[in-house]
């Protein structure tokens, strides 16, 4: 791949990954696709089929989202740690090494339900340092990634975080949409840990939460109606977010991480969704090549 920045779309769109899935992706032009584990067991243990049928369409799989069966996403813990490791190590090696991937992904379970302590982002951290030693003996930088309703949520968890792990060993990657909604400013937060990007996930959200500081959404709220929207829907500023990156000279890739369309929202179809996003990157973003 080129220098510059590439553009791949986050398969969760599309539920569990299959042949179609990879074909649309390509005929939009999209170079990268990022599957989620858990959404890809029917080819966690044929790593090299999957790798054939992505080069037959042209596209690289960036990385894969850790998580699903048997595999311990409890990075709080102490006594979990080793096993936590073992789990992410095996993945990498077994599965991303196949694809050639430079950083691996990390969601980091589920957020305590009183909120995560200052001492709980401690373990974290220990645990994803412990971690980056490993995977970067296989040329692989562990980037965790801040999400609502998971551990590392508020912009002080997410700040903790980075600067408690090691710079040599641990990226991150940040979703413009998961940053806001958790009651951040992506565009702050890039900035000023740019130097740690791994990759960056791009999802909007809805005007009214542009600035928003709190209290992160319920879930609740997520099933009533979805929270991630379409890029121009203006809660995020991705213009202001690109042009920092065409600023700072980024050369890596952006997925678009969009969750499955909700028809009963209007959302239409994958393909609608794709259409949507793609547009806005070609007309309002003036993106030349993705």
């Amino acid at each position: 791949m080129a220098p510059g920045i590439h553009f791949a779309v986050g398969a969760a769109i599309y539920g569990e990954l299959k042949e179609s899935d990879i074909a649309l992706t390509a005929a939009f032009g999209f170079p990268g696709i990022e599957p989620y584990r858990s959404l890809s067991m029917g080819w966690v243990e044929r790593p090299q089929e999957l790798k054939a049928l992505l080069d037959r369409h042209g596209v690289t799989l960036i990385t894969c989202s850790n998580g699903g069966p048997d595999q311990s996403t409890d990075f709080i813990d102490p006594a979990a740690r080793q096993q936590t490791i073992h789990d992410h190590v095996a993945f990498c090696r077994d599965f991303l090494s196949v694809f050639g991937c430079r950083w691996f992904k990390i969601n980091m379970g589920r957020r305590p339900p009183e909120g995560t302590t200052p001492e709980q982002v401690a373990h974290i951290a220990d645990t994803i340092n412990e971690l980056g030693r490993r995977t970067r003996e296989m040329g692989i930088t562990i980037a965790p990634h801040p999400h609502i309703w998971g551990p590392i949520e508020r912009p002080e968890e997410v700040r903790r975080l980075l600067d408690l792990t090691d710079p040599a060993l641990v990226g991150w990657v940040p979703d413009t949409a998961q940053l806001n909604l958790g009651g951040g400013d992506p565009l702050e937060l890039i900035r000023d840990y740019y130097d740690r990007l791994a990759a960056i996930h791009w999802k909007d959200s809805k005007a009214s939460y542009r600035g928003f500081t709190g209290p992160t959404p319920t879930q609740e709220m997520h099933r009533q109606e979805i929270l991630y929207k379409d890029l121009g829907a203006g809660g995020v500023d991705h213009p202001g977010i690109w042009q920092l990156l065409l600023e700072r000279g980024y050369q890596g890739w952006i997925t678009l991480d969009l969750d499955p369309p909700r028809p009963s929202e209007g959302e239409g179809s994958p393909e609608d969704k794709l259409r949507i996003n793609h547009r806005y990157l070609v007309e309002t973003l003036k993106v030349g090549t993705l």
